[in-house]
């Protein structure tokens, strides 16, 4: 209960914020163009423009029958532009503009509630009388929609949910190997520690435990310290309820000095902490490690590409090790999206766009985006949905018919992608589910004044203490000068930070009585 009490208080303020919105904003006189959005019956067609992402993966296309289908069920077609570059700086460019697209694909809510603030987005709280739909989603997922409000209680990007499964971050171990050498999958670090002893003694020329440290650091750093029951930077601790610094702390301090006997004795390679895609893929494909974290996409990455010439060759999920006994064993919460749909305020067709975005948080809309048209894309046998027999794997399902792409989705049922994933990838996502933590971590919106603090301050303390652990693990620093460390790292601003953080929290709390 402890666990969850900030989730319900926040839960109470949004819903309070929402109830003031639904109050203040009054009725609107709908027009002969209004879609009728899942309801069935005659629908006249509107078109809205929009600016939506590009994926080289799966290019965007006007011929994609997505379009159609949408445009079935709410009576409204896209006149879609995407960037010829970076979205950010086609972004740029249209909001110098006086001329916004209806409806803008964003990749960070941080753009969002920048543009928000200076009056270019509308508030879509301010429209939520017009979504039932969107209202009860947002009971259903109350993490995932506070963490859609800016800094002052309002909501400038549709949330998402869904389709951050595929973004977990996961233990993988050479299932093959460790039977070979008769090996359990360690519990916790000491038997990752003796484990991976042991795979050097019979490998002598292998680092039995390698991962790209250097092309996704963030990541790394998430999935060591969450082993060891504390943060990467500032984080929410759920038991204390408060906001704590994490590289400063007992655990993280013994994570670090697991990770120097790991470097001390060979088990990682000397240079992990730059390896890029390229080399940690080169190992781990020729058997030079065997032990490693990534996305969890990697079980089929590996095991199709390696068991054409090494059908032993066996990639799975590994439960995460716990840094010490005791501790639970916990993997990051990664799986959320960041990115989203937006409105400009400047539309003239607000009304048309919140109908039709509210279509996608029904169980229709969600149907649709995740699998399709039955009888088109799939079919239900025994109560169960399969794609048809032409769609086998993921990306080409989505670049054949658009489902799941920049535009076509707010809410997906997983499910869709899991039905075209190997039965190893099925059964990874199934057991990584067993290790997530109690929540996601709090995501409150920052001013700009509190902004600068994080780009100065937070980066300040971020790159002192990255340097350290690098350091204290190559054992160019001595792990005897730790309290050192942490005083000189405070002396940056490490409770500024917390202070910062705290003060964003707590006005999501405040709003229920400023909203009452």
């Amino acid at each position: 209960m402890k666990k969850r009490k900030i989730a319900s208080a926040l839960l109470a303020a949004l819903l309070i914020v929402i109830a003031a919105a639904g109050c203040t904003s009054g009725k609107k006189e709908e027009t002969s163009t209004t879609p009728n959005a899942g309801t069935g019956g005659q629908k006249e067609t509107v078109t809205l423009t929009a600016l939506l992402d590009n994926n080289a993966t799966f290019p965007y296309s006007k011929d994609w029958p997505i379009w159609k289908w949408i445009q079935e069920k709410t009576g409204v077609t896209l006149n879609v532009q995407t960037p010829s570059g970076k979205l950010s700086d086609t972004l740029n460019l249209v909001m110098a503009s006086a001329n916004l697209p209806d409806l803008m694909y964003m990749s960070s809510r941080r753009d969002s509630n920048k543009y928000g603030d200076q009056g270019a987005l509308e508030n879509i709280l301010d429209h939520v009388d017009q979504m039932p739909n969107l209202k009860k989603w947002m009971e259903q997922y109350p993490e995932e929609a506070k963490a859609a409000l800016s800094a002052d209680g309002k909501m400038y990007m549709f949330p998402n949910q869904g389709f951050g499964e595929t973004n977990r971050m996961i233990w993988l171990y050479r299932e093959d190997v460790f039977k070979k050498n008769g090996l359990q999958p360690p519990k916790t670090y000491e038997e990752l520690h003796q484990v991976l002893k042991k795979l050097k003694q019979q490998y002598p020329d292998s680092y039995p435990l390698s991962m790209r440290f250097g092309q996704i650091p963030d990541e790394m750093y998430a999935n060591l310290t969450t082993n060891f029951d504390t943060g990467t930077d500032v984080y929410y601790d759920f038991d204390d309820n408060k906001w704590k610094f994490g590289p400063t702390e007992d655990n993280y301090k013994k994570m670090v000095e697991m990770w120097h006997t790991f470097y001390e004795e060979g088990l990682i390679p000397p240079d992990f902490l730059s390896i890029q895609t390229k080399q940690w893929q080169d190992v781990m494909s020729t058997g030079q490690s065997f032990v490693t974290i990534d996305y969890i996409s990697r079980v089929d990455f590996f095991n199709n590409a390696m068991r054409k010439d090494n059908p032993e060759y066996s990639l799975q999920f590994m439960a995460p090790p716990a840094g010490l006994p005791g501790m639970k064993q916990l993997n990051p919460y990664f799986h959320y999206l960041e990115g989203g749909l937006t409105v400009a305020s400047s539309s003239k067709h607000k009304d048309e766009i919140m109908k039709y975005m509210d279509f996608f948080y029904s169980e229709d809309g969600r149907n649709l985006s995740s699998w399709g048209k039955e009888g088109e894309t799939y079919t239900v046998e025994n109560g169960e949905k399969k794609f048809k027999p032409e769609y086998t794997d993921v990306t080409e399902m989505r670049k054949q018919t658009g489902l799941q792409t920049s535009g076509t989705y707010t809410w997906i049922d997983f499910n869709a992608h899991l039905s075209l994933f190997s039965d190893d990838l099925k059964k990874a996502y199934e057991e990584a589910a067993k290790y997530d933590p109690p929540a996601m971590q709090p995501k409150p919106a920052f001013t700009d004044a509190e902004n600068e603090v994080l780009s100065v301050t937070g980066q300040a303390v971020k790159k002192y203490r990255e340097e350290n652990f690098s350091k204290f693990v190559l054992g160019t620093r001595k792990l005897s000068e730790w309290d050192k460390y942490v005083e000189e790292i405070n002396g940056l601003g490490v409770q500024k930070l917390i202070d910062t953080y705290t003060a964003a929290q707590q006005r999501v709390e405040q709003a229920k009585l400023e909203n009452k």
